[in-house]
């Protein structure tokens, strides 16, 4: 009886850390649990002014910051693609491999074309002009983001995010501070 014990006790003490550690691998990275579908929202019927794009580190992932002029959330798209694309200017903007225009180039193992309805021209001339429009935000070095690109066109704004693989991401907007608005795109550093 006393071996039997001894090799019970000893199967139990082989299986449990297999058994823990198999528990530690199946949580999820952070407590992420986004996946890496489309994800829209906004209103239509919304064009604001884009004021700033900006980005930051976080422990468990990357965050890119588009600054709009209005409280309320403009009309927004992200989602992987081929290729980023600038819309032709024949039709609303349209994720997905069939998107038609300009490519606009991004590096990374992965692309998400982020579209969001912003008023960018005034009297025939861009109201958001930023001074290198193909490194929109420095990220080098950076984790998960590989490079951010802009594009403008008759219904808003496209940004190129390389990132370095197809990635978990969320969307979300933010209101204020004042009367502005915030749409924030977090990709997970790993799966």
């Amino acid at each position: 009886m006393m071996r039997l014990l001894g090799v019970v006790g000893l199967a139990v003490a082989l299986i449990a850390p297999v058994s823990a550690a198999q528990a530690q691998a199946a949580a999820p990275y952070c407590g992420i649990r986004w996946g890496s579908l489309d994800k829209n929202g906004g209103n239509y019927e919304t064009y604001l002014d884009l004021h700033r794009v900006r980005a930051g580190r976080h422990a468990c992932f990357d965050r890119l910051v588009i600054d709009l002029s209005s409280r309320f959330p403009a009309l927004y798209s992200v989602g992987y693609v081929d290729q980023v694309r600038n819309p032709d200017g024949s039709s609303p903007p349209q994720l997905g491999p069939a998107a038609r225009g300009t490519v606009i180039p991004t590096r990374g193992g992965a692309r998400l074309a982020v579209f969001v309805s912003a008023k960018m021209y005034s009297d025939g001339q861009l109201v958001y002009r930023p001074a290198n429009p193909a490194e929109l935000v420095d990220v080098r070095g950076w984790r998960t983001f590989r490079q951010v690109a802009f594009g403008a066109h008759a219904y808003g704004a496209t940004i190129g995010l390389g990132v370095r693989a197809r990635l978990p991401y969320r969307v979300f907007t933010l209101s204020g501070p004042g009367q502005e608005s915030r749409l924030v795109i977090d990709v997970a550093h790993r799966w």
